[in-house]
């Protein structure tokens, strides 16, 4: 497949450049795609489309204040935005600065403590932060919330919850899972109360997420590593939920990628570590029952794999619906629920 037929038109002002008020008050376009329709819904009453004994998986990752600031020896502004922490004090990220650094040239933060450039990884910087303190407590001081590049707006106070889902508690990301934004304390609530349970994977987003595909032919295409893991009590989880007849609802993609990445043929392990895992269609998602995802960019990984659970066409058709319903797009966004079986 080509990389042009995941292509759709989007108004520039439909990308959402900040939270609504209340996390559930986004809607939701409910897809059945055994049946071809689509229902225009708000997000709070996602309990009414789910049943007692179902499964909503969710990833805990949590988003780290991974973009810095500061100068290089020669005054120069750079911007830095950690990819992924690899040690206590070192880090792989992008730099956003007019000439690359060599190895060897130490950028200056803005407390005065200095990153060391170790070398380079193809588009990507290996830094050594010389502080006293680990990375982590380091970006907690001075980094900012790494909102998306389409969101034309420098992270504020309330990015630093809004950003972050509420049952976010393994740091690591440096994106949101953004299918997660929705759900509040209220609605998880009620989600227990329908008596649908709750488990969890753990995939750190990498700024890798939003690099656009580059080649026109996508089996072409090669993904980003990100690391997660799966533990044997999901599972469990999971074989229980389908014996006893209930659905796997997996809340973003990331989950998906997480899920189908711990699936060994056709079954479902305990798995952790690396993934580069491309889901398009053609390739059979068979870890889930239904999906929870945001509206994804034109052309993109994420909308190759939600067309690979419910169709291109059927997919596309849906999103050509949502703007011209005026949804709102991307990770402070609406969202869809796809459900691959019918409602």
């Amino acid at each position: 497949m080509k990389k042009s037929d995941f292509d759709f038109d989007l108004p520039h002002e439909l990308i959402a450049q900040a939270p609504l008020a209340e996390r559930s008050a986004s809607r939701l376009l409910l897809l059945d795609v055994a049946a071809g329709s689509r229902q225009d819904r708000l997000f709070r009453e996602l309990p009414d489309f789910l049943r007692p004994g179902d499964l909503l998986v969710f990833n805990d990752t949590r988003v780290l204040p991974a973009r810095l600031y500061g100068r290089k020896e020669s005054g120069g502004a750079v911007e830095i935005l950690i990819e992924r922490v690899t040690g206590a004090h070192e880090a792989t990220v992008q730099l956003g600065v007019s000439k690359k650094p060599k190895e060897g040239a130490r950028i200056e933060l803005a407390d005065g403590s200095h990153a060391l450039v170790l070398g380079r990884d193809e588009s990507f910087f290996r830094l050594r932060f010389e502080a006293p303190e680990p990375l982590e407590k380091l970006l907690l001081k001075l980094g900012e919330m790494p909102l998306p590049p389409y969101i034309e707006r420098h992270a504020d106070a309330a990015d630093m919850e809004r950003y972050q889902t509420v049952f976010a508690r393994e740091p690591g990301a440096v994106a949101a899972p953004t299918a997660g934004l929705h759900f509040d304390e209220s609605l998880l609530a009620a989600l227990r109360e329908r008596g649908v349970s709750f488990g969890y994977v753990t995939l750190h987003v990498g700024a890798g997420t939003f690099q656009p595909v580059r080649v026109e032919d996508i089996s072409s295409h090669h993904m980003h590593s990100e690391w997660l893991n799966v533990g044997a009590g999901l599972i469990e989880q999971i074989h229980r939920t389908r014996a006893a007849g209930g659905r796997v609802i997996a809340v973003g993609t990331t989950v998906v990628r997480a899920l189908e990445s711990a699936t060994v043929n056709g079954e479902l392990r305990p798995f952790a570590g690396e993934t580069r895992i491309f889901i398009f269609p053609g390739y059979r998602i068979t870890s889930i029952d239904g999906l929870i995802t945001n509206f994804h960019l034109p052309q993109s990984t994420l909308l190759m794999l939600v067309s690979a659970l419910a169709g291109r066409e059927f997919v596309l058709d849906a999103y050509r619906h949502a703007v011209e319903q005026r949804y709102r797009f991307f990770s402070y966004g609406d969202a869809m629920l796809i459900l691959p079986r019918g409602a």
